[in-house]
């Protein structure tokens, strides 16, 4: 299959006699990465960008370039569009360039010798087929018929990812939530999907022809609100029902519940959860690849800054995979990773990196950010660190009290659970000024002296005594 515009990746250079047209067709701006390039055709508007495409052939190649268009249509006019053949051709029908549903007048132009690996690979990554090998791997725990107990000592304690087999498997929601059903239950209402509203029905249109390497998938947090019948078609497992967030009340506390549909190849990028919670993820239909990291490894071709608020990953999820797959292989700690399926239940501990690719053309899932007493001091510790930036799912004038405010609401709700969390970080910080004082001693030593404390080191989830509490993530993970 070929480039819709003839661009080649640079290693087709050599092999195509050394002829190129790049260099010629931008004259002065040969300097420019197509990286700049690129930067400085994103800021112009849609007329100019039309003009700059007969200039030359490599500039026709850059300016028809989808990414370029998807921005301008998302930019300009949110959701309120309906996807056609291209994000270039929704852009002319949204502005009523040309009729919709209708085919441009004039078919792309093939350009020989233009090569580009920057706008070859979004075009590559979305043509390659999901691989076999990628699905094969299948290292995550599955348990049917957890108890309450068995899941806290084993799992949530020890902070580790488990796939409940069963949890959803009687869900009403896995036979109602067709199409019809769900057009029914978001009438007069819009769904969130890409960060921007959309008619529901705009959104199925779109999943059913988008050809991107990283769809819009819908993500919204309002869906309860918007269409109550589709939280009664669900509930939450047993063993998560513990979520002290919700002593600040349903529209006080942070967004915690999401239903996520999308076509196959949308999905999630590597983040972990917001505000340190950990979330359980369950399949209504369809099914999804998992990839996880532990908290302290980060994954091969991420790039996240000190403090955890900015985070750099690979374009799409494909393109990770195709990048980046192998090396986690062979990384010092492999990934823990499987295929989740409609009816099962993947358990997210907090701090965890994950991602998650949508195998299917319609997938549908529901998810819930919760905090149970198990995660509740590394939740404190997150929110006292001041960093209201790194705070998500809160209007932004509530962000720098939430700390506050949970703490009031537990005390007077919960304040047994309240005390037994403050009481666990009375003693990890008796275990501190303990250590403190064989600093530049031998390990054993400090380890003897831990032993003879509480009879031993180790808290919750495995925390360390010596050094504290579990590390404390930050976070700016935007909902979607």
């Amino acid at each position: 299959m070929q480039h819709p515009h003839g661009v080649q990746p640079w290693g087709n250079y050599l092999l195509n006699g050394g002829k190129e047209v790049r260099s010629a067709g931008l004259g002065r701006l040969r300097i420019l990465s197509d990286e700049l390039i690129l930067a400085v055709l994103a800021q112009l508007p849609a007329c100019s960008l039309v003009t700059c495409s007969a200039t030359s052939k490599a500039l026709y190649c850059f300016c028809n370039h989808e990414d370029l268009w998807r921005a301008l249509t998302l930019q300009e006019f949110e959701g309120n569009f309906k996807y056609q053949t291209s994000w270039q051709h929704t852009y002319l029908a949204a502005a009523r360039l040309v009729e919709p549903k209708k085919q441009l007048s004039h078919a792309p132009l093939k350009i020989q010798g233009f090569y580009s690996d920057l706008l070859y690979q979004p075009w590559f990554c979305a043509t390659t087929p999901i691989r076999e090998e990628w699905l094969q791997r299948d290292n995550l725990e599955r348990r049917s018929g957890l108890s309450i107990a068995d899941f806290r000592q084993h799992f949530e304690l020890p902070n580790r990812p488990v796939v409940l087999s069963d949890a959803a498997k009687s869900w009403p929601a896995r036979k109602k939530w067709t199409r019809k059903y769900l057009r029914k239950a978001f009438k007069g209402h819009k769904v969130v999907a890409g960060n921007y509203p959309m008619e529901f029905d705009d959104f199925l249109a779109y999943s059913d022809a988008a050809t991107d390497d990283m769809p819009l998938y819908l993500f919204d947090c309002k869906f309860a609100a918007k269409a109550p019948k589709l939280a009664a078609d669900y509930e939450v497992p047993e063993v998560f029902r513990e979520d002290l967030f919700a002593v600040l009340g349903e529209r006080a506390r942070p967004d915690h519940r999401w239903l996520i549909m999308g076509p196959q190849r949308s999905g999630s990028s590597f983040h972990k959860d917001p505000n340190a919670t950990s979330a359980w993820n369950a399949v209504v239909r369809g099914s999804k690849k998992w990839i996880l990291f532990p908290p302290h490894i980060q994954p091969p071709g991420v790039h996240a800054s000190a403090d955890g608020a900015d985070v750099a990953t690979p374009v799409s999820l494909v393109e990770w995979f195709l990048n980046f797959y192998e090396a986690a292989q062979h990384g010092r700690v492999r990934p823990l990773e499987g295929v989740v399926r409609a009816g099962e239940v993947l358990f997210v501990p907090r701090g965890w990196w994950h991602l998650a690719i949508n195998l299917e053309q319609e997938t549908i899932a529901v998810t819930h950010n919760y905090v149970s007493s198990a995660g509740l001091p590394t939740v404190l510790a997150f929110l006292e660190t001041g960093r209201a930036d790194l705070v998500s799912g809160c209007a932004e004038d509530e962000r720098a009290h939430l700390h506050d405010r949970f703490v009031a609401a537990l005390r007077q709700q919960r304040p047994q659970v309240l005390e037994a969390c403050l009481e666990e970080e009375r003693s990890k910080s008796k275990m501190r000024s303990l250590a403190s004082l064989f600093h530049g001693d031998t390990d054993a030593h400090l380890q003897d002296a831990c032993k003879r404390h509480k009879g031993g080191c180790k808290g919750p989830g495995g925390a360390d005594k010596v050094t504290g509490s579990p590390a404390v993530f930050r976070f700016n993970f935007a909902d979607g």
